[in-house]
């Protein structure tokens, strides 16, 4: 039985955010963003928050039927970056850490890493992040999420990226055709590393 997928509205906003910072809370990135586990529990959904709102208004959020799974996707054009659609890299950098945690200067300098290490040179889907209810990792609804815009790319002939923020996730992106590119990021101060990943359409675009 297939996975149903549609499109999140403005009405799934708290399901989104609960999504997101249920299965982001022991990802080894948000662990450094954000340490100890009560002030992650306490702050992390700020950040959730930030980057649903972001993607509500310039890109697609999906959404399983059973509300169990999304993805976060922004359409790149060639020499555009994703963020808070106004200024550069940075200037979104510093806006997304004075909206979730003013004095955190991990939140600003992990979104200035992935700015910088951001492709600008075509057009691409990005995959900003995607999120599984922990109860139900491992059964195949993220790799569905992502199926579901990657065969539009292939349609037509857009490449897609991400970042992967660990070896886990990494594996599955590979599985679904993604290869790593560039130069790992490694955060600071004994942070874990992230891999910028690349995929190819994997047919031409239409005439």
């Amino acid at each position: 039985m297939g996975v149903r997928i549609r499109a999140a509205g403005e009405d799934d906003w708290e399901l989104v955010v609960r999504l997101l910072d249920e299965a982001f809370q022991d990802d080894p990135v948000s662990g450094w963003v954000f340490p100890g586990e009560e002030y992650r529990r306490r702050t992390h959904p700020r950040l959730m928050a930030a980057f649903t709102d972001i993607v509500l208004a310039e890109g697609r959020i999906d959404v399983t039927a059973d509300g169990t799974a999304c993805a976060l996707w922004v359409s790149v054009p060639a020499g555009g970056h994703p963020g808070a659609g106004q200024g550069d890299g940075a200037e979104d950098a510093v806006r997304l850490r004075e909206a979730v945690d003013p004095a955190n200067q991990r939140v600003e300098r992990i979104a200035r890493l992935a700015a910088a290490a951001h492709p600008a040179d075509r057009a691409h889907e990005y995959l900003w992040m995607i999120g599984v209810t922990p109860s139900r990792q491992g059964e195949g609804l993220g790799g569905a999420l992502i199926g579901h815009v990657l065969d539009r790319c292939d349609r037509e002939g857009l490449p897609a990226y991400l970042e992967a923020s660990s070896a886990r996730s990494t594996r599955l992106y590979e599985r679904l055709g993604f290869a790593r590119t560039g130069t790992p990021l490694d955060l600071p101060d004994g942070g874990p590393r992230m891999w910028p990943m690349w995929r190819e359409p994997r047919t031409a675009a239409r005439p």
